[in-house]
Formats: structure tokens, sequence, C-alpha cells
């Protein structure tokens, strides 16, 4: 088995401090994620737009508590965001920016809660709460984290310039993110983005993730007659826009399970033997993810694992079909419409335009005459990558070590987010640094966090800036 990068003890004193310092501080830590977790923001349901609004506020102030001398809510379109700054006293010091979101998931205890979601409840080293996990305890990690990072190193600032961005509409699709930090990008610009909204494959094996697939998706409308027709009069005879709806579909990928749209695969980042080894390395059980998956077989493009399938190689996915008479019995037409809806994950390499100027190309020379078509794209996320050597990427991962005291692994995710979009805008690599675990729910009823991996998050980002500040210097 080959040798994850390396990630051990290098100052047992700074550790033996950090550990103190955060077992120390433990509790009022707790005390304060709860009574954050009990503001119910769910930027989805416009009955609780006062309380993401209120969620932002009790931030900014815990921020300021903290030590950040600038936190401030900045107002969007929709539900508003918190930024805060706090200088390093160094000159030569990198930038870095965390970010996070502050709303949450609509959850009522009817949905199968055992507790109120929004009373936290410690049950054991578990700590459920809808947010537990998913995102404000990764985002609250970082304040008790700066502060034990400065109690172990005599600092009276951070070690890097120390920048937070928490969003307040990312689990309603982050509809005005791209705005805010496009008006924003000269308060924001950093060298570096950490991302605390992932998670770890489990909690006896850490992980950092090394990017997130990108996002296109499509409408496509086909329209024959003007009208349903009958299929005894006119079948065989004009075109049926159902069936130039399922053979787009299954023109969409070859025999080998590759997207057969012309150029789709041009440009993209392949994986690295180094990569595919380390993918082999994770206690992956085929057969446990096809339960979860609620599936009876794995299927995808040939000459690639089902990891890779799902976190490095592009797909296009069929999402919707239909057309025609949908009712009870038979209705013998041409239907006058069909409709599709296609959506396609995209990795390093692939630009989102490029992808929608050769799907838009594809399905106009796949139809026939006599078949119109409208195709409406949605707006599109980026794909993201770090390389495995880059600097900023061994800081995460040193430091990761040092908390977890243990190999530190690699993942990647399949999903997309607006971590691209943070990438795109301020031309700076994206780091992952998240500490949960499959089983804390995320969306689900009884959302939770294992209270040891939160804190080992406290521990891992009070090591992360001094290390950080070292190497990025070297390295520039």
């Amino acid at each position: 088995m080959s040798k994850p990068v390396d990630s051990e003890v290098s100052d047992v004193s700074g550790v033996s401090v950090v550990r103190t310092y955060v077992q120390n501080h433990r509790a009022a830590f707790l005390d304060d994620l709860a009574e954050w977790l009990r503001i119910p923001s769910v930027s989805a349901q416009p009955d609780h737009a006062g309380d993401v609004r209120r969620s932002a506020d009790w931030l900014a102030a815990k921020l300021k508590e903290t030590g950040f001398p600038t936190a401030e809510v900045w107002q969007t379109a929709g539900a508003p965001a918190v930024f805060a700054e706090w200088p390093s006293d160094d000159p030569q010091a990198p930038t870095v920016l965390v970010y996070g979101h502050h709303d949450v998931q609509p959850a009522a205890r009817e949905d199968g809660w055992h507790t109120d979601p929004f009373e936290p409840v410690v049950q054991g080293n578990r700590l459920y709460a809808r947010g537990a996990a998913d995102d404000k305890g990764q985002v609250f990690f970082h304040t008790l984290g700066v502060r034990a990072h400065l109690a172990a190193t005599g600092r009276t600032a951070p070690a890097v310039n120390l920048k937070l961005l928490i969003e307040g509409e990312e689990e309603s699709g982050s509809p005005n993110f791209r705005a805010l930090i496009e008006d924003q990008k000269a308060r924001i610009a950093a060298d570096a983005v950490i991302v605390s909204d992932t998670g770890m494959w489990a909690e006896n094996t850490p992980t950092v993730c090394t990017g997130m697939r990108g996002l296109a998706d499509c409408e496509i409308e086909l329209h024959g007659p003007d009208q349903d027709i009958h299929s005894g009069s006119f079948g065989g005879a004009v075109p049926n826009p159902a069936t130039a709806a399922a053979r787009l579909v299954a023109a969409l990928h070859d025999e080998h399970a590759r997207v057969a749209v012309p150029g789709f695969y041009e440009g993209i980042v392949e994986l690295t033997d180094r990569e595919r080894e380390l993918f082999a390395e994770l206690p992956f059980d085929e057969e446990r993810w096809l339960r979860t998956a609620k599936s009876r077989a794995t299927h995808g493009e040939a000459g690639h694992t089902t990891l890779e399938r799902i976190w490095a190689r592009p797909t296009a996915e069929v999402n919707g079909i239909g057309g025609g008479y949908q009712g009870a019995g038979g209705k013998t037409i041409i239907p006058s419409s069909a409709l599709l809806k296609l959506s396609f994950r995209l990795v390093a390499g692939q630009d989102p335009d490029r992808i929608e100027e050769a799907v838009r190309t594809w399905v106009g020379d796949q139809l026939p005459a006599g078949i119109s078509h409208t195709i409406t794209f949605g707006a599109a996320t980026r794909p993201c990558l770090t390389p495995l050597d880059h600097p900023a990427l061994q800081s995460v991962v040193r430091a990761m070590g040092q908390a977890f005291e243990q190999p530190i692994r690699f993942t990647r995710e399949g999903g997309s987010g607006p971590a691209a979009d943070l990438q795109d805008v301020l031309d700076a690599p994206v780091l992952f640094l998240g500490i949960s675990v499959p089983s804390d729910g995320w969306h689900a009823p009884n959302e939770k966090v294992e209270l040891d991996l939160l804190l080992k998050g406290v521990e891992t980002t009070a090591y992360l800036w001094g290390d950080l500040a070292e190497h990025w210097r070297d390295a520039h």
C-alpha cells in the first residue's frame, strides 16, 4: 500500500497547548453552538426570513466577541451573508478566506425527528440538531480554533490574514452568491480558500477532499405536429417528437457508457496514477454503497472504478423524459410535443460554456426534419480541483494529521457547490476542510455531529494557520 502524504506531528508542545485549551473551553463552545442552532435559519421558507437574518446577526456578534476586528452582515437580494476579517500582524502573511453557510434545511418533528430539530440535544458523544453538521457546527469550530491558535503561539493576531464569508442561501441553491462575491471581490480577495462545508470518509478514516465536479443542466422541448394527431391516419408518415426524444436519449452514450456528445471530453484533467492508487486505498464496500444507492448493480464508463466514476469522470444523466398521453388506457396519437431534462457533471478542464455549445450542436444534429426544438440551460457551476502537491493542500493535510494522529487520505466530491465560484472569481485554490461523516444525516431527520470529530476540527484549524503562513511563504 502506497503511503499517503506525510502528516506526522511536528510540534508536540504546540499540540499539548492546543488540546488543553480546547478541552478547557469545550463546554462554553458547545453552549454557544447550541444557542446558534436554536435559530431556525431555513432559507427556503419565507416565513423564516427573519430567523435567517437573526442567525446572521448572531454570528457577526459572536465573531466580534471571538476577536475579529471586523464582522459585518452583508445583505443580498435574498438572505444575508456574514463577512469577518482579522488581519495578521505579519506583513508577509498570506490571506485565507473561510467559506461556509449559516442557513439550514427545513426540519419538523413530524418528519421523523426523535427530538425537536431546533432544540439541540447531546446524547452520548453526539449533538443532535438541524445544522449541527451542515453547516453551523463546521463553521463554528473556526471560532475556537483561531483562539486556540493564538493561545498556542502567543500571538495577538492570526499567523495569516484570516477572512470568513458565511453565506445565507446555500440550502436554497446560492442564487445570489455569485453576484455577491463579484461585488465584494476586493474585500474577500485571498491567496487560498478553505471550504468547511464537506466531510470525511469515516470516523476512523480522516480524509481531505481535493475537488468537486461542476454542473450544467438543460431542458429540451421537442415539437412535431401543431396538435396531437391520429396515429392511424398519420402514423409512419410524419415524425413523432416522443420517438425523437427516445432516440436522443439512446444516442447520449456509446456502448462503453461514454458520453457521445462530440468534444465532451476535450481538455479534461485525467486522473494520475497516484490519485487512482489513493482512491483504491480507501476502504470502499461496493455492496454497501449499492444498498445506500437503493440499486442492484453498478454501471458507468468502462475502464473506471465506481469511485472514479462518481468523483473524477464527467457524466450525462437523463433527469426526466415525457411526452404524449400519460393517462389510463390507450390513446392512439402522435403527440405534438415531448420533453427532456438532462444534466452534465463536469470535471476539471471542462468549461460549462463549451459544454453548452457542444450539447446545443449535438441536439440539433440528432433531430430529424419536422421536429423543432428549444433548449434552455440553467445557471452552471464550474468544477474545481486542487493538485495533490499544492502547498496549501499540504498544509491542510499536515494540520489534520496533527489533530487525528494518523495518515490523511484523499477523496473528491461527486456533487457541485459554490466553491467553484470562489475559485473562479478570486483565482485562488480551494481547499476542503470538513469533519462530518456520512452518518451525520445531512438534510435528513436526526441530523447530528460527532463531538470528538467537531473538536478535531477545532484542533485542525488551530494548527493550520501557522502551517499555511510558514509553507506558503516558502512556496512563493
